[in-house]
Protein backbone atom coordinates (compact mmCIF):
# COMPACT_ATOMS: atom_id res chain seq x y z
CA UNK A 1 0.00 0.00 0.00
CA UNK A 2 1.12 3.52 -0.72
CA UNK A 3 0.95 4.75 2.85
CA UNK A 4 3.17 1.92 4.15
CA UNK A 5 6.02 3.19 1.96
CA UNK A 6 6.10 6.55 3.66
CA UNK A 7 4.75 5.82 7.16
CA UNK A 8 8.14 6.20 8.86
CA UNK A 9 8.91 9.59 7.34
CA UNK A 10 7.54 12.98 8.28
CA UNK A 11 6.15 14.51 5.13
CA UNK A 12 7.33 18.03 4.68
CA UNK A 13 7.02 18.71 0.98
CA UNK A 14 5.82 17.05 -2.19
CA UNK A 15 9.33 16.16 -3.32
CA UNK A 16 9.40 13.41 -0.71
CA UNK A 17 6.43 11.74 -2.39
CA UNK A 18 8.16 11.42 -5.74
CA UNK A 19 5.58 10.52 -8.36
CA UNK A 20 2.98 9.17 -5.92
CA UNK A 21 0.77 12.26 -6.23
CA UNK A 22 0.92 11.99 -10.01
CA UNK A 23 0.08 8.28 -9.82
CA UNK A 24 -2.98 9.01 -7.66
CA UNK A 25 -4.24 11.62 -10.08
CA UNK A 26 -3.89 9.40 -13.17
CA UNK A 27 -5.46 6.37 -11.52
CA UNK A 28 -8.29 8.46 -10.01
CA UNK A 29 -7.42 7.56 -6.44
CA UNK A 30 -8.93 10.67 -4.89
CA UNK A 31 -8.85 9.45 -1.33
CA UNK A 32 -5.13 8.58 -1.51
CA UNK A 33 -4.40 11.93 -3.16
CA UNK A 34 -6.33 13.81 -0.46
CA UNK A 35 -4.63 11.86 2.31
CA UNK A 36 -1.15 12.54 0.92
CA UNK A 37 -1.86 16.26 0.59
CA UNK A 38 -3.27 16.38 4.09
CA UNK A 39 -0.12 14.73 5.45
CA UNK A 40 2.12 17.46 4.03
CA UNK A 41 3.16 20.23 6.39
CA UNK A 42 1.07 23.38 6.43
CA UNK A 43 4.13 25.60 6.87
CA UNK A 44 4.50 27.36 3.54
CA UNK A 45 8.17 28.11 4.08
CA UNK A 46 8.91 24.36 4.06
CA UNK A 47 7.48 23.82 0.57
CA UNK A 48 9.89 22.70 -2.08
CA UNK A 49 9.78 25.81 -4.27
CA UNK A 50 11.61 27.70 -1.53
CA UNK A 51 14.52 25.26 -1.69
CA UNK A 52 15.21 25.34 -5.41
CA UNK A 53 18.84 26.01 -6.29
CA UNK A 54 19.63 29.64 -6.87
CA UNK A 55 20.81 30.50 -10.34
CA UNK A 56 23.37 33.20 -10.70
CA UNK A 57 22.41 35.71 -13.32
CA UNK A 58 24.57 38.52 -14.50
CA UNK A 59 23.06 41.75 -13.23
CA UNK A 60 21.32 43.53 -16.06
CA UNK A 61 22.33 47.15 -15.88
CA UNK A 62 20.30 49.66 -17.78
CA UNK A 63 19.43 53.10 -16.71
CA UNK A 64 16.37 55.14 -17.51
CA UNK A 65 17.99 57.11 -20.33
CA UNK A 66 19.07 53.93 -22.16
CA UNK A 67 15.56 52.52 -21.91
CA UNK A 68 14.02 55.77 -23.15
CA UNK A 69 16.32 55.67 -26.21
CA UNK A 70 15.66 51.98 -26.84
CA UNK A 71 11.88 52.35 -26.77
CA UNK A 72 11.92 55.78 -28.40
CA UNK A 73 10.19 57.48 -25.47
CA UNK A 74 10.10 61.24 -24.83
CA UNK A 75 11.98 62.88 -21.99
CA UNK A 76 10.83 62.21 -18.46
CA UNK A 77 8.08 64.50 -17.26
CA UNK A 78 9.38 66.74 -14.52
CA UNK A 79 7.51 66.94 -11.27
CA UNK A 80 8.05 70.66 -10.75
CA UNK A 81 9.50 73.60 -12.66
CA UNK A 82 13.21 74.12 -12.19
CA UNK A 83 13.51 77.75 -13.27
CA UNK A 84 11.17 80.64 -14.01
CA UNK A 85 11.53 80.30 -17.78
CA UNK A 86 9.34 77.19 -17.63
CA UNK A 87 6.37 79.16 -16.29
CA UNK A 88 5.43 80.18 -19.83
CA UNK A 89 4.87 76.54 -20.73
CA UNK A 90 1.91 76.52 -18.36
CA UNK A 91 0.25 79.38 -20.24
CA UNK A 92 -1.97 77.23 -22.42
CA UNK A 93 -5.19 79.22 -22.07
CA UNK A 94 -4.79 80.84 -25.51
CA UNK A 95 -4.67 77.43 -27.21
CA UNK A 96 -7.80 76.34 -25.37
CA UNK A 97 -9.57 79.61 -26.13
CA UNK A 98 -8.78 79.23 -29.85
CA UNK A 99 -10.06 75.62 -29.66
CA UNK A 100 -6.68 74.18 -30.68
CA UNK A 101 -6.86 71.19 -28.36
CA UNK A 102 -5.13 68.86 -30.80
CA UNK A 103 -2.12 71.17 -30.90
CA UNK A 104 -2.14 71.39 -27.11
CA UNK A 105 -2.23 67.60 -26.83
CA UNK A 106 0.64 67.26 -29.32
CA UNK A 107 2.78 69.84 -27.48
CA UNK A 108 2.25 68.03 -24.17
CA UNK A 109 3.03 64.66 -25.77
CA UNK A 110 6.30 65.86 -27.34
CA UNK A 111 7.54 67.91 -24.40
CA UNK A 112 5.51 67.23 -21.27
CA UNK A 113 5.05 70.10 -18.87
CA UNK A 114 5.99 69.71 -15.24
CA UNK A 115 3.13 68.52 -13.07
CA UNK A 116 3.41 71.25 -10.45
CA UNK A 117 4.94 74.67 -9.91
CA UNK A 118 6.97 73.77 -6.87
CA UNK A 119 8.60 70.70 -5.40
CA UNK A 120 8.62 71.76 -1.79
CA UNK A 121 7.36 69.11 0.61
CA UNK A 122 7.20 71.65 3.43
CA UNK A 123 4.89 74.02 1.52
CA UNK A 124 1.28 74.07 2.68
CA UNK A 125 -1.24 76.23 0.87
CA UNK A 126 -2.66 79.25 2.63
CA UNK A 127 -6.25 77.94 2.58
CA UNK A 128 -5.19 74.78 4.35
CA UNK A 129 -3.09 76.59 6.95
CA UNK A 130 -6.01 78.94 7.75
CA UNK A 131 -8.13 75.91 8.66
CA UNK A 132 -5.65 74.71 11.29
CA UNK A 133 -5.40 75.82 14.91
CA UNK A 134 -3.43 78.90 15.88
CA UNK A 135 -0.94 76.66 17.65
CA UNK A 136 -0.35 74.67 14.45
CA UNK A 137 0.02 77.86 12.39
CA UNK A 138 2.56 79.33 14.81
CA UNK A 139 4.51 76.08 14.98
CA UNK A 140 4.64 75.80 11.18
CA UNK A 141 5.71 79.45 10.86
CA UNK A 142 8.57 79.03 13.34
CA UNK A 143 9.73 75.79 11.71
CA UNK A 144 9.83 77.50 8.30
CA UNK A 145 12.10 80.15 9.77
CA UNK A 146 14.47 77.44 10.93
CA UNK A 147 13.59 77.77 14.59
CA UNK A 148 12.67 74.81 16.71
CA UNK A 149 9.28 74.80 18.37
CA UNK A 150 10.10 71.95 20.72
CA UNK A 151 8.65 72.64 24.12
CA UNK A 152 10.77 71.98 27.16
CA UNK A 153 9.51 69.46 29.67
CA UNK A 154 7.89 70.84 32.75
CA UNK A 155 9.58 70.44 36.09
CA UNK A 156 7.01 68.12 37.66
CA UNK A 157 7.68 66.51 40.99
CA UNK A 158 5.14 63.72 41.28
CA UNK A 159 5.95 62.77 44.86
CA UNK A 160 5.39 66.31 46.15
CA UNK A 161 2.12 66.56 44.23
CA UNK A 162 0.88 63.25 45.66
CA UNK A 163 1.82 64.41 49.18
CA UNK A 164 -0.15 67.62 48.66
CA UNK A 165 -3.19 65.69 47.41
CA UNK A 166 -2.90 63.28 50.34
CA UNK A 167 -2.64 66.19 52.82
CA UNK A 168 -5.72 67.88 51.35
CA UNK A 169 -7.70 64.63 51.58
CA UNK A 170 -6.62 64.16 55.20
CA UNK A 171 -7.68 67.72 56.06
CA UNK A 172 -11.11 67.18 54.50
CA UNK A 173 -11.69 64.12 56.66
Amino acid sequence: MLIDDIKNEILINELQLGEKLNHCVHHKERSQFSLLLAMLTDDVEAHSQFFLPKTEQAPHQSNENQLRKKFNLPDKQAFAIEDLSQVNAFNQAKLIKDNRLTELYLINALKPNPLAFRDNKQFIEKDIMENTSLYCQKKHELENRGKSYAQSRLNFKGDEWLNTVNDSINMAI
